[in-house]
């Protein structure tokens, strides 16, 4: 409820700044904010695979399981958010000491998330070749990766 208050609180500040144009601005500024972060979300697991061990039970979340873009734009614009994959195996450090990973041991992404996502059809030709390699390196185990793209892996429990 609190954040539908502070939602409903910015809508009538946008009406009472500029009227029907304020709320539609900041309704088309909400949903391209949504649809950026679910442009990098989608970028940052793309071709997440962790090892099924068996019975609904998957390997503990590594580096390896999520993509980083370490550079400065990233870093400052989207604070910190190219250290995910520290982010991932160390949820409660606090994103000031978050640490960066050579490409040796966590994914790397040749540009900024937001050049990533923005240029999606040509996000997968060039993101393929490269997963392909990870899995190549990562992944001796798995020589078959049909129930993984097909999700047919049981469900984590």
């Amino acid at each position: 409820m609190q954040y539908v208050g502070l939602q409903a609180g910015l809508v009538v500040l946008a009406f009472s700044i500029s009227g029907f144009a304020g709320v539609r601005l900041f309704a088309f500024q909400a949903f391209v904010a949504v649809w950026q972060l679910e442009l990098v979300n989608y970028v940052e697991y793309y071709q997440l695979t962790r090892t099924h061990l068996g019975d609904g039970v998957y390997e503990h979340v590594l580096l390896r399981h999520s993509w980083n873009a370490a550079d400065q734009a990233s870093n400052r614009l989207l604070i910190n958010l190219q250290r995910h994959s520290d982010y991932n195996c160390k949820p409660d450090r606090p994103y000031p000491l978050q640490q960066t990973y050579p490409s040796e041991a966590a994914r790397q992404l040749a540009f900024v998330y937001p050049i990533m996502a923005m240029f999606l059809c040509r996000f997968r030709r060039f993101m393929n070749p490269q997963v392909r390699r990870w899995r190549k390196v990562c992944y001796l185990e798995i020589a078959d990766w049909t129930p993984y793209k097909k999700a047919a892996n049981p469900l984590s429990r």
